[in-house]
């Protein structure tokens, strides 16, 4: 536990964050139930980014929520960027998988990390399409609507599935290699566009492999947490580089090590960092 952040502590801003989560995310739900697409007045800010009327206001709530409770830690959110250099920062996407959202998929979710020390203490995420909170506390395991989650014990790869995330920030050759990369050696693979939610589905044994090769931290933090403490192997650069410039995750069940080391040596990642 970072020294100034005590047990107590980090289970009162877990307690608030799981809240802030699950009513930011039906509230988005509902805004969404009830506008059409002409309505969302969505924005084009660049590859793959959409900005909504839905994404400011649920980044406005979430903010408000966490620092009315704790005004000493700092804010970084996908939409209003902000400092993360405090002794503890809240890191937060408001709507992981923003085109999902306003096409009506719903696989997205809103994703709040606390980062402290240099490591992730704490990982809530809303679950759009169960309309459940998971999350995990450092140290503690990972937990969907207060019941533990675990990896899968798939340790054969002609039984895994995978979701492998890709934006236009990288190389579609890469993404296509891989992609026969796994099909020749008989693994199933999805790309479904929310990478918190993807983490999820591999801390939950749903998937047995996530990997993207560049995500901003605000899209991973807590969803790696959750997925490392449900007992899946992940690897991602160090949280200073990922606040700073982004980067890869890896998290996959730890049955499929051996399948699944090409990526880390690729992405040049040990385990832990």
């Amino acid at each position: 536990m970072n020294s100034a952040f005590d047990a107590a502590a980090i289970r009162a801003r877990a307690e608030v964050a799981i809240a802030v989560a699950l009513e930011t995310g039906r509230e988005a739900a509902r805004f969404r139930r009830d506008s059409d697409s002409g309505i969302l007045a969505v924005e084009n800010k660049g590859l793959q980014d959409f900005v909504t009327v839905a994404d400011k206001k649920a980044e406005q709530a979430i903010r408000d929520g966490l620092l009315s409770r704790f005004p000493a830690d700092t804010f970084m959110g996908e939409e209003s960027g902000g400092l993360s250099d405090g002794v503890g920062a809240w890191v937060v996407d408001p709507i992981d998988g923003t085109t999902n959202y306003i096409r009506g998929f719903r696989h997205w979710g809103v994703s709040i990390a606390f980062v402290a020390g240099g490591r992730t203490e704490i990982g809530v995420v809303y679950d759009a399409a169960e309309d459940k909170v998971v999350h995990a506390v450092r140290g503690g395991g990972a937990f969907k609507d207060g019941l533990a989650i675990h990896a899968s014990a798939t340790d054969d790869p002609a039984n895994a599935l995978v979701i492998l995330g890709h934006s236009r920030k990288t190389s579609f050759d890469d993404y296509l290699a891989l992609s026969r990369r796994l099909h020749e050696r008989g693994i199933d693979y999805r790309r479904m566009g929310a990478a918190a939610i993807d983490l999820v589905r591999v801390a939950e044994g749903a998937a047995d492999l996530y990997y993207e090769r560049h995500l901003n931290a605000w899209d991973m933090l807590a969803g790696a947490l959750i997925a490392e403490e449900a007992g899946a192997v992940v690897a991602m650069p160090p949280i200073g580089k990922l606040l700073a410039d982004g980067g890869p995750v890896i998290a996959h069940a730890p049955g499929l090590a051996g399948e699944f080391a090409f990526l880390l040596e690729s992405e040049g990642l040990s385990v832990g960092g």
